[in-house]
């Protein structure tokens, strides 16, 4: 076990004496906070706070992270207040320890919600302090060292959340070798007899690829030596859970897995990087399409390296990462690396360390955004696993996207107005679908028009979490402001017909129904009204105080525009176009669907008012409204030419056609037509009576 005495010998190495002093005194702190209490392994509590500060103490972490891990227990297990730690050790130390303490107890309806609640808060506390993330995956490394003392299922739980959080996180942040622990552990926890089985088969490889090994090491230290280069050569031992998820994810066995040897070349000095990468491709051919130069367009996580795949002798695949001694140090502790923590708040991070600002911001605007904690994990759970493509902007800016990524979430990358406001697009100055895939080295330039919304579509093929998050938003903003349109439309209807109106109503009296419907303001009552989750014939009662049972007198039916947007929509049943006597039936959460009037699947409620509402179109109403059509006619080549050219001619859209033969001779057309009204229906039924062969046509109904 380690000892504070041990630890403070290693920090004395690159802390000044008062420093280490501090990180004692923090210690001792803890130990007595923690005095009786022992860990599931019977080991005293304070091992575990001591051995996160040991794992920090690695990275050369700062002398607050240290007295941090010490404590970070304290608030959450003794019952110490943060004032307390704040008075003891100042308030940089007290805001870490209390961003890293997980979220108190509270009764949250599914574990899944109170994990997500937990990861809010730490991202919050992320957006004021980086160094909380570092102390948390500290003391989350060090816990997965110790699991084996807990039960199986306790075990698997705590693994696959460090599978799908923390080992991503550590990855974004560019932490290489932490990552690597945490899957390797997270793997052997949640698939123990897999993870012994790769174990003993990368073992045996070991033993036989030892020969092929030395023998390539040799050649290439050779070639850098005959060039005049100095490096490091060193092999790259694949870990086992990269293995599992290549055998898994790419159906490769594991000697096909294991037939590629990787070689890691590390130099002092980025010129010499490309010198040693001409070397080597003298030496051994390389494979074409499988270079990557990661120093001239490092990852998202701040990751730089030459990336090259070799045909070696006899033809073995060789991969080789050559990088300079910070690089590669960059490559395994990320932020950690060169961890220089600014007090001065002039100061600008550079490097990673700006890099992993960027995203936590980044995180941060989308917890504002998100609807919930479930909606926001998901959104970073796709931010954590990216695959990057780069483009660019007009101007010649780099821009880094997840792969897969569109037009869409380059739009919101560039800023969330753009995003909101984007109508088309140029890849590579030709106009292209929103929806196309962006490919590296694309230059990608936005259309948006002032006025413009994102459409609800988009959430089908965009990719990174921010464009999710902000669509989302921007609709549910939409969603309400038309929700309200229409709830004072339907609350004022009833209102008209009891002698009265919205405007008449006292604000008192307002304020009164309000209370009791526990709202805040009358635009949510409103919203609920136009969502169907309250019906305005009882609102109306309410508002008006009347106790009476009587059903308030129809003055007409309410108008349809078209134009009332995502709170009101047109049955897919019947198919109702302007001109069709219609009725509207309120859907609770949905809004308001519009039925034909004869439309059987309302038949049990057309007459009930709380379901119901009597509805008629507006004379200046707009759109395009779908009709199904089914057309009978004669077999002949050509059909489908003739029946689009023709609903063409009636200024129609066929949106959908389908065909059945009924028997040699006669086919069965069914066509979705988009129209105006039932005066433009008639005039393309018109011209499709007109074709030769046409033996019936009729609109088709539930």
């Amino acid at each position: 076990m380690p000892s504070i005495d041990a630890l403070a010998d290693r920090l004395s190495t690159y802390l000044d004496d008062d420093q280490v002093n501090l990180v004692r005194r923090a210690y001792f702190y803890a130990e007595q906070a923690h005095d009786g209490q022992r860990r599931r392994s019977g080991e005293p509590y304070v091992t575990h706070p001591l051995a996160v500060a040991s794992i920090l103490a690695d990275m050369h972490m700062d002398h607050q992270s240290l007295m941090a891990a010490m404590l970070h227990d304290v608030i959450e297990d003794t019952g110490i207040a943060k004032e307390a730690l704040d008075a003891q050790f100042g308030e940089s130390v007290a805001e870490l320890v209390d961003g890293v303490s997980k979220l108190t107890q509270m009764n949250f309806e599914t574990k899944a919600e109170a994990q997500a609640e937990n990861f809010q808060k730490m991202a919050m506390a992320m957006a004021r302090d980086i160094r909380v993330i570092l102390v948390k995956l500290a003391d989350r490394l060090h816990n997965m060292r110790t699991l084996e003392v807990l039960s199986g299922e306790k075990r698997r739980r705590i693994a696959k959340e460090t599978l799908e959080i923390y080992a991503p996180i550590a990855n974004r942040l560019g932490m290489h070798s932490m990552r690597v622990e945490f899957e390797d552990l997270g793997f052997k926890a949640m698939h123990p007899m897999r993870s012994e089985r790769i174990r003993a088969a990368v073992k045996r490889a070991r033993g036989n690829r030892k020969e092929i090994v030395n023998k390539i090491e040799e050649s290439i230290t050779h070639c850098l030596a005959r060039e005049g280069m100095e490096g490091e050569v060193m092999g790259r031992e694949k870990h086992l859970y990269g293995i599992y998820q290549k055998m898994r994810g790419k159906r490769r066995a594991f000697n096909e897995i294991m037939d590629v040897y990787a070689f890691r070349i590390v130099v002092d000095k980025v010129d010499t990087c490309y010198r040693v990468l001409g070397a080597v491709h003298n030496l051994y051919k390389p494979l074409p399409g499988r270079f990557k130069d990661y120093i001239a367009i490092p990852k998202a996580n701040g990751y730089q390296s030459l990336h090259t795949t070799l045909f070696g002798m006899h033809g073995v695949p060789i991969e080789i990462q050559i990088r300079t001694r910070e690089m590669e140090e960059l490559a395994n502790n990320g932020i950690a690396a060169h961890w220089l923590y600014k007090s001065n708040e002039e100061d600008q991070p550079k490097g990673s360390h700006a890099r992993a600002r960027q995203w936590v911001k980044g995180v941060l605007e989308m917890q504002q955004r998100a609807g919930n904690s479930l909606e926001f994990i998901e959104s970073v759970k796709i931010d954590l696993f990216p695959d990057e493509v780069y483009v660019f902007t007009p101007k010649g800016k780099i821009m880094e996207l997840p792969k897969g990524s569109t037009a869409v979430d380059f739009a919101y990358a560039v800023h969330t107005d753009v995003g909101n406001t984007c109508i088309a697009c140029r890849i590579n100055r030709r106009l292209a679908p929103l929806s196309e895939p962006l490919q590296s080295g694309s230059t990608v330039e936005i259309v948006s028009a002032p006025g413009a919304r994102p459409n609800p579509a988009w959430l089908n093929f965009v990719v990174t979490g921010k464009a999710r998050t902000h669509i989302r938003h921007a609709l549910k903003q939409q969603r309400r402001s038309e929700s309200i349109s229409l709830g004072e439309r339907l609350l004022n209807k009833v209102l008209t017909g009891l002698d009265s109106h919205l405007d008449k109503i006292s604000a008192e009296r307002i304020q009164a129904t309000l209370g009791e419907y526990r709202l805040e303001v009358i635009e949510d009552l409103l919203e609920d009204i136009g969502l169907g989750n309250r019906m305005a014939y009882v609102v109306a009662r309410r508002l008006l105080a009347d106790s009476g049972d009587e059903r308030p007198s129809s003055e007409g039916p309410l108008a349809i525009r078209g134009t009332e947007g995502l709170v009101l929509s047109y049955a897919k049943c019947c198919t109702p176009i302007p001109g069709d006597p219609i009725v509207g039936h309120l859907s609770a959460g949905k809004g308001m669907v519009v039925h034909l009037e004869n439309c059987k699947n309302i038949g049990e409620i057309r007459h009930n008012p709380e379901k119901c509402i009597q509805l008629s179109w507006a004379k200046d109403v707009t759109g395009e409204f779908n009709v199904e059509l089914r057309v009978e006619l004669e077999h002949q080549r050509g059909l489908i030419a003739l029946l689009a050219s023709s609903v063409n001619a009636a200024d129609g859209n066929i949106e959908k056609i389908g065909m059945d033969e009924r028997d040699g001779r006669i086919s069965v057309v069914q066509l979705i037509v988009s129209v105006h009204d039932r005066v433009h229906l008639a005039r393309v039924i018109r011209k499709l009576r007109a074709l030769k062969g046409v033996i019936h046509i009729n609109r088709v109904r539930a």
